[in-house]
């Protein structure tokens, strides 16, 4: 049973700038609600209440807004707002959320790895700090499903146009299923020619502790960093690796197209404006046709 989550949230978010030069990218709302707010959810809808989360400098609002403000619920006790009230008790009562700083930024393999003290000889999830997944079934619940099925590292991935599998980590291997597939290999950013595949790495994963010998072993890579992805490489030739396709929608909150098409989608879905705000939208489109 995957009992603990990683949730690495220590890069800079410099394709925010100026927005995250005093505030993380991981803090940037979807309307009302910080992007790891929806990242730590999804991880608790999935049956995990131990959470890590890596955090760095300049990070310190991350676990502010994880913890309890007793000020800020006096005032809005005295206002009689019980459910707004409700829900800041319900942030600090999330899970068990733990922290831990990156002391310099050197890749996502190596901000994994300050997680072993706490993980131990245990599998464990990871999710992407700036990334929201939108689905029926949490996709970090459709991994752990897989992983216990198969008991080996289950990597989130997505379908891509050809044309753009040279953004993304890409894998390929033997399909086990309409969803699964036996992996024999992973590419970060391939050429079109060179991809095996159009399924693009998610950012969510299901890793068994062997991943910290392996990240270990790995040298530096792109951008002279620890890169996950070459330490999955190597530990796809100790042990099976599995992909799976996800049931839903990745949002990348780390792009600012994929950030405003993903604050007007979550708007719509909200009853309390969903309906002016798409009368707007309609206006606006109809002034810009």
């Amino acid at each position: 049973m995957i009992k603990k989550a990683v949730i690495p949230a220590a890069g800079l978010g410099t394709r925010f700038l100026p927005a995250t030069k005093a505030q993380p990218k991981e803090m940037l709302p979807i309307i009302d609600t910080p992007t790891i707010q929806y990242v730590v959810q999804e991880a608790v809808d999935s049956g995990i209440e131990d959470i890590l989360i890596i955090t760095g400098k300049g990070k310190r609002s991350i676990e502010d807004h994880f913890d309890r403000n007793y000020e800020l619920e006096t005032r809005l006790e005295e206002k009689e707002d019980e459910a707004l009230l409700l829900e800041m008790r319900r942030l600090s009562d999330m899970a068990d959320i733990h922290f831990v700083r990156q002391k310099e930024l050197n890749g996502l393999g190596d901000a994994i790895y300050y997680a072993r003290h706490h993980v131990g000889n245990e599998p464990f999830a990871v999710l992407l700090g700036d990334t929201i997944m939108d689905s029926v079934i949490p996709v970090t619940q459709q991994l752990i499903d897989t992983y216990d099925q198969y008991r080996g590292t289950v990597i989130a991935v997505e379908e891509v146009p050809a044309d753009k599998v040279n953004r993304y980590g890409i894998v390929g291997g033997t399909p086990l299923s309409d969803s699964i597939m036996e992996l024999n290999t992973l590419i970060e950013k391939p050429s079109i020619k060179a991809a095996p595949s159009n399924l693009a790495i998610a950012g969510r994963y299901v890793l068994t502790p062997d991943i910290f010998a392996a990240i270990e072993q790995t040298p530096k890579g792109k951008n002279n960093e620890i890169q996950l992805t070459d330490a999955m490489l190597l530990l796809l030739k100790r042990e099976n690796l599995y992909s799976h396709r996800i049931e839903g929608k990745r949002h990348d909150i780390g792009n600012k197209l994929d950030f405003l098409k993903t604050t007007v989608e979550f708007a719509l879905k909200r009853k309390e404006f969903s309906a002016p705000f798409l009368a707007f939208l309609k206006e606006i489109v109809a002034a810009h046709s």
